[in-house]
Protein backbone atom coordinates (compact mmCIF):
# COMPACT_ATOMS: atom_id res chain seq x y z
CA UNK A 1 0.00 0.00 0.00
CA UNK A 2 1.69 3.04 -1.02
CA UNK A 3 1.55 6.69 0.98
CA UNK A 4 -1.43 8.24 0.15
CA UNK A 5 -0.44 11.31 -2.72
CA UNK A 6 -1.84 14.51 -1.38
CA UNK A 7 -0.58 18.09 -1.15
CA UNK A 8 0.09 17.08 2.32
CA UNK A 9 1.16 13.59 3.01
CA UNK A 10 -0.18 12.71 6.13
CA UNK A 11 -0.74 10.48 9.47
CA UNK A 12 -2.82 10.38 12.70
CA UNK A 13 -0.10 11.93 14.48
CA UNK A 14 1.05 14.49 11.81
CA UNK A 15 1.63 15.78 8.59
CA UNK A 16 4.58 15.94 6.27
CA UNK A 17 4.14 19.28 4.08
CA UNK A 18 4.89 20.15 0.75
CA UNK A 19 7.64 22.86 1.44
CA UNK A 20 10.55 21.98 -0.81
CA UNK A 21 11.75 23.57 -4.37
CA UNK A 22 13.94 22.46 -6.83
CA UNK A 23 17.25 24.21 -5.60
CA UNK A 24 17.11 22.16 -1.87
CA UNK A 25 16.16 19.08 -4.10
CA UNK A 26 19.36 19.89 -6.13
CA UNK A 27 21.25 20.59 -3.24
CA UNK A 28 20.25 16.94 -1.38
CA UNK A 29 21.18 15.12 -4.49
CA UNK A 30 24.97 16.70 -4.93
CA UNK A 31 25.21 17.30 -1.03
CA UNK A 32 24.63 13.83 -0.39
CA UNK A 33 27.15 12.61 -3.28
CA UNK A 34 29.55 14.86 -2.69
CA UNK A 35 30.99 14.56 0.18
CA UNK A 36 33.57 11.93 1.81
CA UNK A 37 33.87 9.73 -1.28
CA UNK A 38 35.60 11.81 -3.93
CA UNK A 39 38.17 12.98 -1.54
CA UNK A 40 38.65 9.66 0.57
CA UNK A 41 37.65 6.73 -1.18
CA UNK A 42 40.55 7.52 -3.76
CA UNK A 43 43.10 6.14 -1.84
CA UNK A 44 40.94 2.96 -1.92
CA UNK A 45 40.44 3.13 -5.63
CA UNK A 46 44.41 3.78 -6.20
CA UNK A 47 45.53 1.40 -3.27
CA UNK A 48 43.14 -1.69 -5.67
CA UNK A 49 43.63 -0.11 -9.28
CA UNK A 50 47.51 0.40 -8.69
CA UNK A 51 47.94 2.43 -11.80
CA UNK A 52 46.86 5.88 -12.70
CA UNK A 53 44.98 5.33 -15.82
CA UNK A 54 42.80 2.57 -14.45
CA UNK A 55 42.46 4.77 -11.89
CA UNK A 56 40.84 7.26 -13.94
CA UNK A 57 39.35 4.71 -15.64
CA UNK A 58 37.26 3.61 -12.47
CA UNK A 59 36.28 6.75 -11.97
CA UNK A 60 35.02 7.47 -15.18
CA UNK A 61 32.88 4.29 -15.82
CA UNK A 62 31.97 4.73 -12.14
CA UNK A 63 30.12 8.60 -13.03
CA UNK A 64 28.96 6.67 -16.32
CA UNK A 65 27.34 3.81 -14.80
CA UNK A 66 25.65 6.65 -12.39
CA UNK A 67 24.65 9.13 -15.00
CA UNK A 68 22.73 6.12 -16.77
CA UNK A 69 21.51 4.80 -13.60
CA UNK A 70 20.31 8.24 -12.20
CA UNK A 71 18.85 8.67 -15.83
CA UNK A 72 17.14 5.22 -15.60
CA UNK A 73 15.67 5.96 -11.80
CA UNK A 74 14.52 9.31 -12.73
CA UNK A 75 11.60 7.70 -14.83
CA UNK A 76 10.10 6.04 -11.60
CA UNK A 77 10.68 8.85 -9.57
CA UNK A 78 8.41 11.27 -11.41
CA UNK A 79 6.33 8.64 -12.32
CA UNK A 80 5.70 7.46 -8.35
CA UNK A 81 6.81 10.64 -6.58
CA UNK A 82 5.82 9.71 -3.31
CA UNK A 83 7.36 10.14 0.29
CA UNK A 84 9.80 6.38 0.40
CA UNK A 85 11.53 6.82 -2.68
CA UNK A 86 12.97 3.62 -4.30
CA UNK A 87 10.15 1.43 -1.79
CA UNK A 88 7.69 2.56 -3.64
CA UNK A 89 9.38 1.73 -7.06
CA UNK A 90 10.00 -2.00 -6.00
CA UNK A 91 6.46 -2.11 -4.33
CA UNK A 92 4.91 -1.29 -7.52
CA UNK A 93 7.07 -3.55 -9.80
CA UNK A 94 7.59 -6.76 -7.67
CA UNK A 95 5.12 -6.29 -4.46
CA UNK A 96 5.06 -5.72 -0.57
CA UNK A 97 7.78 -8.71 0.10
CA UNK A 98 10.85 -6.90 -1.98
CA UNK A 99 9.47 -3.06 -0.96
CA UNK A 100 10.54 -4.82 2.86
CA UNK A 101 13.11 -6.18 2.00
CA UNK A 102 14.12 -2.94 0.77
CA UNK A 103 12.77 -1.19 3.66
CA UNK A 104 14.58 -2.89 6.30
CA UNK A 105 18.28 -3.44 4.38
CA UNK A 106 17.77 0.59 4.61
CA UNK A 107 16.58 0.93 7.45
CA UNK A 108 19.57 -1.22 9.03
CA UNK A 109 22.26 -1.30 7.19
CA UNK A 110 22.19 1.31 4.24
CA UNK A 111 21.52 4.62 5.97
CA UNK A 112 23.10 4.05 9.39
CA UNK A 113 25.81 2.61 7.60
CA UNK A 114 26.23 5.72 5.73
CA UNK A 115 26.13 8.05 8.78
CA UNK A 116 28.82 5.69 10.68
CA UNK A 117 31.07 5.91 8.04
CA UNK A 118 30.76 9.55 7.33
CA UNK A 119 30.88 10.17 10.94
CA UNK A 120 34.22 8.50 11.27
CA UNK A 121 35.88 9.82 8.47
CA UNK A 122 34.90 13.14 10.03
CA UNK A 123 35.91 12.88 12.82
CA UNK A 124 39.44 10.93 11.78
CA UNK A 125 40.50 14.38 9.51
CA UNK A 126 39.04 16.07 12.41
CA UNK A 127 41.67 14.07 14.54
CA UNK A 128 44.12 14.72 12.28
CA UNK A 129 43.99 18.23 11.75
CA UNK A 130 44.31 19.30 15.37
CA UNK A 131 46.53 16.97 16.88
CA UNK A 132 43.89 14.95 18.85
CA UNK A 133 44.66 10.96 19.78
CA UNK A 134 42.75 8.20 18.46
CA UNK A 135 41.23 7.51 21.22
CA UNK A 136 39.06 10.51 20.36
CA UNK A 137 37.53 9.72 16.99
CA UNK A 138 34.57 7.72 18.31
CA UNK A 139 33.12 10.50 20.60
CA UNK A 140 34.02 13.32 17.77
CA UNK A 141 32.03 10.92 15.51
CA UNK A 142 29.00 10.85 17.96
CA UNK A 143 28.71 14.49 18.35
CA UNK A 144 28.81 15.37 14.62
CA UNK A 145 25.73 12.69 13.84
CA UNK A 146 24.29 13.63 17.02
CA UNK A 147 24.22 17.32 16.29
CA UNK A 148 23.19 16.97 12.71
CA UNK A 149 20.10 14.71 13.86
CA UNK A 150 19.39 17.42 16.41
CA UNK A 151 19.40 20.51 13.23
CA UNK A 152 16.88 17.75 11.44
CA UNK A 153 14.57 17.79 14.07
CA UNK A 154 14.10 21.42 13.39
CA UNK A 155 11.74 20.34 10.28
CA UNK A 156 12.45 19.62 6.44
CA UNK A 157 12.57 23.36 6.00
CA UNK A 158 15.76 23.51 7.89
CA UNK A 159 17.42 20.50 7.03
CA UNK A 160 17.18 21.16 2.85
CA UNK A 161 18.48 25.16 3.51
CA UNK A 162 21.18 23.31 6.08
CA UNK A 163 22.39 21.06 3.20
CA UNK A 164 21.92 24.05 0.50
CA UNK A 165 24.34 26.31 2.86
CA UNK A 166 26.93 22.91 3.15
CA UNK A 167 26.75 22.74 -0.79
CA UNK A 168 27.51 25.84 -1.32
CA UNK A 169 30.63 25.79 1.85
CA UNK A 170 31.80 22.05 0.32
CA UNK A 171 32.11 23.77 -3.40
CA UNK A 172 34.80 26.17 -2.30
CA UNK A 173 37.35 23.40 -1.36
CA UNK A 174 36.29 21.18 -4.36
CA UNK A 175 36.87 24.35 -6.68
CA UNK A 176 40.15 25.20 -4.93
CA UNK A 177 41.63 21.79 -5.74
CA UNK A 178 40.46 21.82 -9.01
CA UNK A 179 41.39 24.57 -10.32
CA UNK A 180 45.23 25.49 -8.49
CA UNK A 181 46.00 21.97 -8.62
CA UNK A 182 45.52 21.86 -12.36
CA UNK A 183 47.28 25.34 -12.77
CA UNK A 184 50.44 24.28 -11.35
CA UNK A 185 53.05 22.57 -12.28
CA UNK A 186 52.21 19.11 -11.39
CA UNK A 187 54.77 17.04 -9.30
CA UNK A 188 53.68 13.63 -11.03
CA UNK A 189 53.59 12.93 -13.91
CA UNK A 190 49.75 11.66 -15.20
CA UNK A 191 49.72 8.47 -18.11
CA UNK A 192 46.34 7.50 -19.17
CA UNK A 193 47.12 5.18 -21.80
CA UNK A 194 47.77 2.37 -21.88
CA UNK A 195 44.64 1.38 -19.53
CA UNK A 196 46.37 -1.67 -17.49
CA UNK A 197 46.11 -2.82 -14.34
CA UNK A 198 48.91 -1.95 -11.68
CA UNK A 199 51.71 -4.58 -11.34
CA UNK A 200 50.77 -5.36 -7.56
CA UNK A 201 47.02 -6.31 -8.22
CA UNK A 202 45.40 -8.87 -9.11
CA UNK A 203 44.71 -8.87 -12.89
CA UNK A 204 42.86 -6.35 -15.34
CA UNK A 205 39.28 -7.31 -14.30
CA UNK A 206 39.09 -7.32 -10.88
CA UNK A 207 40.83 -4.57 -9.96
CA UNK A 208 38.42 -3.00 -12.21
CA UNK A 209 35.72 -4.92 -10.47
CA UNK A 210 37.35 -3.25 -6.63
CA UNK A 211 37.99 -0.17 -8.12
CA UNK A 212 34.00 0.66 -9.11
CA UNK A 213 33.40 -0.74 -5.73
CA UNK A 214 35.18 2.19 -4.18
CA UNK A 215 33.78 5.02 -6.97
CA UNK A 216 30.49 3.75 -6.17
CA UNK A 217 30.03 4.95 -2.69
CA UNK A 218 31.57 8.13 -3.63
CA UNK A 219 28.91 8.63 -6.38
CA UNK A 220 25.53 7.12 -4.64
CA UNK A 221 23.15 8.83 -2.91
CA UNK A 222 21.82 10.42 -6.04
CA UNK A 223 18.48 8.40 -5.66
CA UNK A 224 17.22 8.67 -2.18
CA UNK A 225 15.66 12.63 -3.05
CA UNK A 226 13.00 10.57 -4.68
CA UNK A 227 12.49 9.85 -0.53
CA UNK A 228 11.46 13.47 0.68
CA UNK A 229 9.24 13.22 -3.30
CA UNK A 230 6.54 13.69 -0.52
CA UNK A 231 7.46 16.84 0.58
CA UNK A 232 8.67 18.66 -3.07
CA UNK A 233 6.26 21.09 -4.12
CA UNK A 234 6.69 19.96 -7.76
CA UNK A 235 8.21 16.52 -7.33
CA UNK A 236 7.18 15.44 -11.67
CA UNK A 237 9.30 18.36 -12.52
CA UNK A 238 11.59 18.68 -10.07
CA UNK A 239 12.91 15.13 -9.31
CA UNK A 240 14.10 14.03 -12.79
CA UNK A 241 15.77 17.49 -13.40
CA UNK A 242 17.44 17.26 -9.90
CA UNK A 243 18.78 13.95 -9.94
CA UNK A 244 20.11 13.76 -13.79
CA UNK A 245 21.44 17.60 -13.65
CA UNK A 246 23.25 16.95 -9.95
CA UNK A 247 24.73 13.73 -11.26
CA UNK A 248 26.45 15.21 -14.64
CA UNK A 249 27.84 17.91 -12.93
CA UNK A 250 29.32 15.17 -10.30
CA UNK A 251 30.46 12.91 -12.54
CA UNK A 252 32.76 16.55 -14.22
CA UNK A 253 34.03 17.57 -10.54
CA UNK A 254 35.25 13.93 -9.67
CA UNK A 255 36.72 13.42 -12.77
CA UNK A 256 39.04 16.77 -12.40
CA UNK A 257 39.41 15.94 -8.43
CA UNK A 258 40.87 12.73 -9.13
CA UNK A 259 43.37 14.26 -11.85
CA UNK A 260 44.21 17.17 -9.53
CA UNK A 261 45.61 14.06 -6.81
CA UNK A 262 47.34 12.25 -9.23
CA UNK A 263 49.38 15.44 -10.63
CA UNK A 264 50.38 15.90 -7.21
CA UNK A 265 50.95 12.63 -5.37
CA UNK A 266 52.43 9.66 -6.79
CA UNK A 267 50.13 6.24 -6.45
CA UNK A 268 52.05 5.16 -3.66
CA UNK A 269 51.93 8.38 -1.76
CA UNK A 270 48.45 7.95 -2.60
CA UNK A 271 47.07 4.37 -1.92
CA UNK A 272 45.66 3.26 1.23
CA UNK A 273 46.67 7.39 2.40
CA UNK A 274 43.61 8.35 4.56
CA UNK A 275 45.22 11.81 4.86
CA UNK A 276 45.63 12.06 1.26
CA UNK A 277 43.11 15.18 0.72
CA UNK A 278 45.13 17.00 3.46
CA UNK A 279 48.39 15.75 2.11
CA UNK A 280 47.30 16.96 -1.82
CA UNK A 281 45.86 20.42 -0.03
CA UNK A 282 49.22 21.02 2.03
CA UNK A 283 51.15 20.93 -1.00
CA UNK A 284 48.99 22.77 -3.44
CA UNK A 285 48.17 25.63 -1.11
CA UNK A 286 50.90 25.23 2.01
CA UNK A 287 50.80 24.74 5.80
CA UNK A 288 48.09 27.41 6.67
CA UNK A 289 46.06 27.09 3.48
CA UNK A 290 45.82 22.94 3.28
CA UNK A 291 44.87 23.55 6.85
CA UNK A 292 41.96 25.93 5.34
CA UNK A 293 40.65 23.68 2.99
CA UNK A 294 40.50 20.90 4.90
CA UNK A 295 38.42 22.97 7.34
CA UNK A 296 36.11 22.92 3.69
CA UNK A 297 36.74 18.74 3.14
CA UNK A 298 35.05 18.86 7.03
CA UNK A 299 32.32 20.55 6.04
CA UNK A 300 31.63 18.68 3.25
CA UNK A 301 31.66 15.84 4.74
CA UNK A 302 29.63 17.06 7.60
CA UNK A 303 27.08 18.22 4.91
CA UNK A 304 26.98 14.97 3.61
CA UNK A 305 25.68 13.25 6.83
CA UNK A 306 23.21 15.85 7.18
CA UNK A 307 21.60 14.49 3.57
CA UNK A 308 21.35 10.91 4.30
CA UNK A 309 20.11 12.07 7.74
CA UNK A 310 17.05 14.24 6.33
CA UNK A 311 16.14 11.14 3.82
CA UNK A 312 16.89 8.38 6.31
CA UNK A 313 14.77 8.79 9.06
CA UNK A 314 11.95 9.18 6.73
CA UNK A 315 12.22 5.68 5.66
CA UNK A 316 11.35 3.92 9.23
CA UNK A 317 8.43 6.46 9.25
CA UNK A 318 6.98 5.31 5.63
CA UNK A 319 7.14 1.78 7.02
CA UNK A 320 5.88 2.40 10.47
CA UNK A 321 2.82 3.98 8.33
CA UNK A 322 1.87 0.52 6.79
CA UNK A 323 3.00 -1.78 10.02
CA UNK A 324 5.90 -3.10 8.47
CA UNK A 325 8.38 -2.53 11.46
CA UNK A 326 8.45 -3.10 14.87
CA UNK A 327 7.03 -0.41 17.29
CA UNK A 328 5.53 0.92 13.91
CA UNK A 329 2.93 2.95 16.21
CA UNK A 330 6.12 5.06 17.62
CA UNK A 331 7.86 5.54 14.65
CA UNK A 332 5.26 7.63 12.75
CA UNK A 333 4.93 9.92 15.44
CA UNK A 334 6.54 13.57 14.17
CA UNK A 335 7.19 16.05 16.51
CA UNK A 336 5.99 19.77 16.77
CA UNK A 337 7.91 20.57 13.75
CA UNK A 338 6.34 17.16 11.83
CA UNK A 339 9.51 15.28 11.79
CA UNK A 340 9.85 11.63 12.51
CA UNK A 341 11.87 12.42 15.27
CA UNK A 342 11.76 8.70 16.75
CA UNK A 343 12.48 7.22 13.72
CA UNK A 344 15.57 9.41 13.60
CA UNK A 345 16.51 8.31 17.14
CA UNK A 346 16.59 4.66 15.93
CA UNK A 347 18.88 5.08 13.05
CA UNK A 348 21.20 7.33 15.13
CA UNK A 349 21.37 4.38 17.64
CA UNK A 350 22.23 1.55 14.95
CA UNK A 351 24.54 4.43 13.26
CA UNK A 352 26.30 4.92 16.55
CA UNK A 353 26.84 0.98 17.31
CA UNK A 354 28.16 0.67 13.59
CA UNK A 355 30.86 3.36 14.38
CA UNK A 356 31.77 1.23 17.27
CA UNK A 357 32.67 -1.88 14.85
CA UNK A 358 33.66 -0.89 11.60
CA UNK A 359 36.06 1.30 9.90
CA UNK A 360 35.05 3.48 6.85
CA UNK A 361 36.10 1.14 3.75
CA UNK A 362 34.04 -1.75 5.30
CA UNK A 363 30.85 -0.02 6.28
CA UNK A 364 30.92 1.52 2.30
CA UNK A 365 31.54 -1.57 0.73
CA UNK A 366 29.00 -3.13 2.39
CA UNK A 367 26.31 -0.58 1.89
CA UNK A 368 27.32 -0.23 -1.58
CA UNK A 369 27.20 -3.95 -2.20
CA UNK A 370 23.79 -4.36 -0.89
CA UNK A 371 22.16 -1.10 -2.24
CA UNK A 372 23.22 -2.38 -5.67
CA UNK A 373 21.09 -5.56 -5.32
CA UNK A 374 17.93 -2.92 -5.20
CA UNK A 375 19.67 -0.21 -7.53
CA UNK A 376 19.42 -3.15 -10.07
CA UNK A 377 16.45 -3.78 -9.36
CA UNK A 378 14.92 -0.57 -10.24
CA UNK A 379 16.51 -0.67 -13.22
CA UNK A 380 14.99 -3.94 -14.34
CA UNK A 381 11.80 -2.27 -13.23
CA UNK A 382 11.83 0.59 -15.70
CA UNK A 383 11.30 -1.93 -18.45
CA UNK A 384 8.93 -4.35 -16.81
CA UNK A 385 6.90 -1.71 -15.72
CA UNK A 386 6.79 -0.10 -19.63
CA UNK A 387 5.14 -3.64 -20.11
CA UNK A 388 3.06 -4.40 -17.63
CA UNK A 389 1.67 -0.82 -16.85
CA UNK A 390 1.86 0.86 -20.14
CA UNK A 391 -0.63 3.66 -19.37
CA UNK A 392 1.18 4.73 -16.03
CA UNK A 393 1.60 8.61 -16.20
CA UNK A 394 5.59 9.74 -17.27
CA UNK A 395 6.39 12.84 -17.07
CA UNK A 396 10.06 11.92 -17.73
CA UNK A 397 10.88 9.02 -19.63
CA UNK A 398 14.56 7.61 -19.79
CA UNK A 399 16.00 8.78 -23.01
CA UNK A 400 17.73 6.14 -25.68
CA UNK A 401 15.40 3.44 -24.25
CA UNK A 402 16.43 0.83 -23.75
CA UNK A 403 19.85 1.54 -24.31
CA UNK A 404 20.36 3.46 -21.46
CA UNK A 405 18.27 1.19 -18.46
CA UNK A 406 20.44 -1.57 -19.82
CA UNK A 407 23.99 -0.35 -19.41
CA UNK A 408 22.55 0.48 -15.87
CA UNK A 409 21.65 -3.20 -15.09
CA UNK A 410 24.79 -4.25 -17.05
CA UNK A 411 27.08 -1.75 -14.88
CA UNK A 412 24.91 -3.29 -11.57
CA UNK A 413 25.53 -6.70 -12.27
CA UNK A 414 29.24 -6.36 -12.81
CA UNK A 415 29.71 -4.81 -9.76
CA UNK A 416 27.91 -7.14 -7.50
CA UNK A 417 29.67 -10.22 -9.08
CA UNK A 418 32.89 -8.65 -8.68
CA UNK A 419 32.09 -8.16 -4.90
CA UNK A 420 30.91 -11.07 -4.27
CA UNK A 421 34.81 -12.57 -6.10
CA UNK A 422 36.88 -10.32 -4.00
CA UNK A 423 34.94 -9.66 -1.29
CA UNK A 424 32.79 -12.67 -0.38
CA UNK A 425 32.69 -12.81 2.91
CA UNK A 426 31.88 -8.76 3.48
CA UNK A 427 28.98 -9.55 0.83
CA UNK A 428 27.39 -12.39 2.54
CA UNK A 429 27.11 -10.39 5.65
CA UNK A 430 25.47 -8.15 4.26
CA UNK A 431 23.11 -10.69 2.70
CA UNK A 432 22.52 -12.37 5.65
CA UNK A 433 21.56 -9.03 7.78
CA UNK A 434 19.26 -8.29 5.04
CA UNK A 435 17.58 -11.46 5.45
CA UNK A 436 17.28 -11.40 8.79
CA UNK A 437 14.14 -9.12 8.07
CA UNK A 438 12.20 -11.71 6.26
CA UNK A 439 11.13 -13.38 10.01
CA UNK A 440 10.04 -9.78 10.96
CA UNK A 441 8.24 -9.47 7.89
CA UNK A 442 6.06 -13.07 8.16
CA UNK A 443 5.34 -12.20 11.86
CA UNK A 444 3.98 -8.45 11.19
CA UNK A 445 1.92 -9.96 8.05
CA UNK A 446 0.08 -12.72 10.32
CA UNK A 447 -0.09 -9.93 12.93
CA UNK A 448 -1.63 -7.37 10.68
CA UNK A 449 -3.47 -9.47 8.22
Amino acid sequence: MAVNQQDVVGSQQGELKRTMTFFPALSTVMGTVIGAGVFFKAASVAAVTGSTSLHMLSWFLGGLISVCAGLTGAELAAAIPETGGMLRYIERAYGEFWSFLLGWAQVVIYFPANVAALSIIFATQFKNLFGMSDATIIPIAIVAAASIMLINFLGSKAGGMFQSITLVCKLVPLALIVIFGLLRQGDVSVSLFPVQAGPAVGGFAPALGAGLLATMFAYDGWIHVGNIAGELKNPARDLPRAIAGGILGIMVVYLLVQFAFLRTLDMSALAGNENAAMDVAGKIFGGMGGKLVTIGILISVYGTINGYTMTGMRLPYTMGLEKQLPFSDKLVKLNKNHVPYIAGILELVIAIGMMMVGGFDMLTDMLVFVIWIFYTLVFIAVIKLRKTEPDLVRPYKVPLYPIIPIIAIIGGIFILVMTLINQFQLAMVGIVITALGIPFYLYLKKKYK
